[in-house]
């Protein structure tokens, strides 16, 4: 296979943006996606992509778990049994990967949370986090993420409402959030509309003296061309957002948003059905030579390149600097290594609250990122002092569709299946009201990511184990987000509520849906003992090994990852074009 200037692994978000980034500044690239070739057509063909038993239940666009998987343990002396059946967590497969079947939520990231251990130790002092808790800083700052953050957001057409550009307010009584850092210029798109359930939300949480404001969303509110002329039509709110291709091109993807750009390129050249297997590193092992790959006709094939981008989902990258012998791998009795270290998921409580009648909330309707949220209890906008735990939450009605195979909510009491589940279903499907808090979760010493001793994949190659469950403190916070939700809840006035909440006691659920947000194990960082990657994303002992992706993210956080991911990959390929390319080596 002749060489290339750069090989990425995986092609999503960060695999799209490293592409068209590189390309421009004159690189040839080689993508290697694992996964088919997927795109709106023929995959989000309307009428076909309508169709939940599909998409939603069969999990078209998700990773097939019996050629690789996760095994999962709660702790050390646990034996780890492999994930077999889609639950908690939806890694996407081929192209586009999970930024085809994402919701569309496009956060910034509040700044508190890129210094969070030092902020947390300058307000609380350093005896307020608790023993084991691993939470560090990012090693960057959302000052210098900026530019990187409003490219990002034009690139994917985001909807929204500004509180403040350049320092000047132009958001209050207008959606804006007042909690928001300063921006250097306005959303691209106004913000959606805001279905009837987000307005009920909104309205309660003005009462009670909280600030709600638009959610982000990167599904378009109008027609859209972004700086790479790639196009977006205006959302429909069909419902079919997350786990399904957008059909009418409203939802920002790679597949729509970059790769028409980068189908220009003839210096770009995208392979499907393209297996990683490894790293290869040179004899001494300080640089890469390129990486190692199955074809779709099973043949390994050596593809030779100067730099290495891997850009593959959180713990696919992980696993693969494991496999291939980069970095130190971590071990939690020690406390020593990096590869593997601070895996961190999301905490999350839900509330669904039914009313009577006359109070209609269309959920048939919805968009993936639309919404009302409030930040009022996100990353440090309250006193945790009193509340006794780290982390904090951002609270939202995100209508995306509810659909009818996968559950409606019923309130307790009511039976599973029969004519009386009928009735209720016939009651409350239509005045049923969902909010979730989607609480940071935090990093501690024995929750990590290591290759299994004893499960491999169908290449014979261990698979990667997780060991995660949650800690006092994560019942805590999301104990007292619950709460706080709550109370929002019963300002809307409903005849019931149903709180889903975790207690004092609970392991992590493999079964249950929570969130695709699982962040870490190959973290960036200020001090190479601390971090995988340091803070242009760039490993500290195979210098030209770049690891965009939420596998940096020292720790969870209350925002949805894929805004801070782009950002982060935009500043990492600045990083690249500007020093590394004129002067190859450690960038830090």
């Amino acid at each position: 296979m002749n060489k290339t200037d750069v090989v990425i692994v995986g092609f999503g978000w960060a695999g799209a943006i490293m592409a068209k980034e590189l390309t421009e500044a004159g690189l040839r690239v080689v993508a290697l996606e694992r996964g088919p070739a997927r795109d709106t057509q023929p995959d989000g063909a309307y009428p076909k992509v309508l169709d939940e038993l599909t998409y939603n239940i069969r999990k078209k666009l998700f990773q097939d778990l019996s050629r690789e998987t996760v095994t999962i343990r709660h702790g050390l002396d646990d034996t780890a049994l492999p994930y077999r059946q889609l639950g908690a967590f939806l890694p996407g497969d081929g192209v586009g990967g999970a930024g085809l079947h994402w919701s569309g939520v496009h956060f910034r990231v509040d700044p508190v949370e890129l210094r969070l251990r030092s902020h947390y130790e300058e307000r609380y002092g350093k005896g307020f986090l608790p023993d084991g808790m691993t939470i560090q800083d990012f090693g960057v700052s959302y000052e210098e993420l900026e530019p990187h953050f409003d490219f990002a957001e034009k690139v994917f057409g985001t909807s929204g409402t500004a509180w403040s550009v350049k320092g000047q307010v132009v958001g209050a009584d207008k959606g804006g959030n007042p909690f928001a850092p300063d921006r250097s210029n306005d959303f691209p798109l106004p913000a959606q509309m805001r279905p009837i359930s987000a307005q009920r939300f909104g309205k309660a949480a003005a009462e009670l003296g909280y600030h709600p404001y638009d959610l982000p969303s990167a599904n378009a509110s109008g027609p859209y061309s972004n700086p790479y002329g790639c196009q977006m039509g205006p959302c429909n709110f069909c419902g079919y957002c997350s786990g399904y291709v957008c059909y009418n091109y409203s939802k920002a993807s790679p597949n729509v948003n970059i790769l028409p750009a980068l189908r220009q390129s003839p210096l770009f050249a995208l392979r499907t059905q393209a297996h990683v297997l490894q790293v290869d590193l040179s004899a001494d092992r300080r640089t890469a030579t390129g990486v190692t790959y199955v074809d779709a006709q099973g043949r390994e094939v050596a593809q030779p390149a100067d730099i290495v981008i891997l850009s593959a989902f959180q713990f696919h990258n992980v696993r693969l600097m494991l496999l291939s012998g980069i970095g130190e791998p971590y071990d939690p009795a020690s406390g020593q290594g990096t590869v593997g270290r601070n895996f961190a998921y999301q905490n999350m409580a839900t509330i669904k609250a039914f009313f009577s009648g006359e109070v209609h909330a269309n959920p048939f309707i919805g968009a993936g990122g639309n919404g009302i949220a409030i930040d009022d209890f996100n990353a440090d906008n309250f006193d945790h002092g009193p509340a006794g735990f780290v982390g904090g939450s951002p609270m939202w009605v995100n209508q995306a569709g509810v659909k009818p195979i996968s559950g409606i909510a019923l309130p307790e009491g009511v039976p599973g299946w029969g004519s009386a589940w009928k009735q209720a279903v016939a009651e409350y499907y239509t005045h049923t009201v969902s909010m979730d808090a989607h609480g940071a979760h935090m990093s501690y010493r024995d929750n990590y990511l290591s290759l299994d001793p004893t499960y491999r994949d169908a290449y014979g190659r261990p698979l990667l184990r997780m060991t995660l469950d949650w800690k006092d403190n994560d019942i805590r916070m999301t104990r007292f987000m619950a709460e706080k939700m709550r109370a929002v809840a019963q300002a809307m006035g409903p005849k019931a509520l149903r709180v889903y909440v975790k207690n004092f006691g609970d392991h992590f659920d493999t079964t249950s849906y929570q969130t695709t947000h699982l962040n870490g194990g190959a973290i960036m960082g200020a001090d190479r003992r601390t971090s995988a990657i340091n803070r242009y994303l760039q490993s500290w002992d195979v210098h030209n090994v770049f690891v965009p992706g939420a596998s940096a993210f020292p720790q969870g956080l209350g925002y949805n990852p894929t805004g801070l991911v782009a950002a982060l990959t935009y500043w990492s390929a600045k990083a690249i074009r500007e020093r590394y390319l004129a002067k190859p080596g450690p960038l830090a």
